[in-house]
């Protein structure tokens, strides 16, 4: 492997050969990414034996030789493909001829309520977020390259998203196990990673379903980014990849001052099932900050983040006279107005409910729906 160190076998001062550039450049960005993990830790690579995981595998296995942090794998074989087994096997058996430990096979069950890729992401996500809580992990890796960010900003744009979509994959999350995931090659493209694997002898799997036309992304791949490439000129996965850093910017402020205002103007009833938002205060806000607010809101009640379409129709309510509504956000989550009349009633009526209760004309409750649930 291409440590660019002296073998000690050859003596005190071999002469040192030269570290290939992208391959230091991979290992500088992964450098970078595991400053927010503790050293000494385990670090898990999501390993699918393709060329951008199998560079990474390679990259990581330098840090572990190192003594840096342990580094073993998870290999998620998603049974869709004929003979699939056969390459989770292989693969996992070239990350142990890395060094890497633990290794592990998971092979899931993948459900088709949401579509395929989604389906196959979202069995893959809990497999790696299992792996993570058995193993202790600081961290998972993931590989993803500048091309994957590119063809995820073009996605959203053809589906309409907002900047938080649009920012693309974030370089670090949290995941639902409260494991955190990096991305380190998020600025490396995918023709490096394929260099990678090149030069350390590495020998990847190929996905038949990246080729496949029948997939949205793949389309992207091979036949809308090239177009644009062609008719605009050279650069468009690096200007989509600058734009969503842009966004991802953006998004991260916008978030954080819908979540300030969210803890000012809310407030849940003591049986958890409605939120109250002032609607004075709301009033106050820019539209951009307002519906994040609101989302915030639905999500609190434990629906799904609702769409541009259900937020528009929500902030409507704040422009009528007297109570209105309600407004189906998720699936179970509705709002409605609530004018000052009918919120002096209701505390005469019901010694229920929270007597205190932002104020202002009247106020937006959101509501959770037993029979949608």
């Amino acid at each position: 492997m291409s440590d660019g160190v002296p073998d000690p076998r050859f003596g005190a001062s071999p002469r040192r050969h030269r570290l290939n550039p992208t391959i230091g450049k991979a290992r500088n960005l992964l450098q970078v990414a595991l400053e927010k993990v503790q050293p000494g830790g385990l670090l898990l690579v999501a390993c699918s034996g393709g060329p951008d995981s199998l560079a990474l595998a390679s990259v990581a296995a330098f840090f572990a030789r190192r003594g840096s942090w342990r580094v073993g794998a998870v290999v998620v074989d998603h049974g869709l493909q004929e003979g699939s087994a056969e390459v989770a096997q292989r693969t996992a058996d070239l990350l142990k001829g890395l060094g890497l430990a633990p290794v592990e096979v998971r092979t899931v069950q993948v459900g088709s309520g949401s579509g395929p890729e989604a389906a196959a992401r979202q069995a893959r996500y809990a497999a790696l977020d299992a792996a993570a809580e058995k193993y202790q992990a600081a961290a998972v890796l993931l590989g993803h390259t500048l091309d994957d960010q590119a063809e995820q900003v073009l996605l959203g744009l053809a589906r309409g998203s907002g900047t938080r979509s649009l920012g693309g994959m974030p370089a670090s999350r949290l995941g639902a196990g409260g494991s955190l995931y990096l991305r380190p090659f998020l600025s490396l493209r995918r023709a490096e990673t394929v260099t990678i694997c090149q030069r350390e002898g590495l020998e990847p799997w190929h996905d038949p379903s990246n080729a496949d036309p029948g997939f949205t992304r793949s389309r992207v791949r091979h036949r809308v980014l090239p177009m644009l490439e062609q008719e605009l000129g050279p650069g468009v996965a690096e200007s989509l990849f600058r734009s969503a850093s842009i966004l991802s910017q953006d998004a991260d402020y916008l978030d954080q001052l819908a979540r300030e205002a969210y803890r000012e103007l809310s407030e849940v009833s003591s049986d958890g099932a409605e939120l109250f938002l002032s609607e004075s205060g709301l009033a106050q806000l820019h539209p951009a900050v307002r519906q994040r607010v609101l989302a915030l809101a639905v999500v609190a009640l434990g629906g799904a983040g609702p769409s541009f379409e259900r937020l528009q129709a929500a902030e409507a309510l704040l422009r009528r006279r007297g109570s209105a509504g309600p407004v189906q956000l998720s699936g179970k989550v509705s709002v409605y107005r609530q004018s000052r009349s009918e919120r002096a009633l209701d505390s005469k009526l019901d010694s229920k409910r929270d007597s205190k209760q932002p104020g202002g004309c009247g106020k937006l409750v959101m509501r959770t729906n037993p029979s949608n649930q």
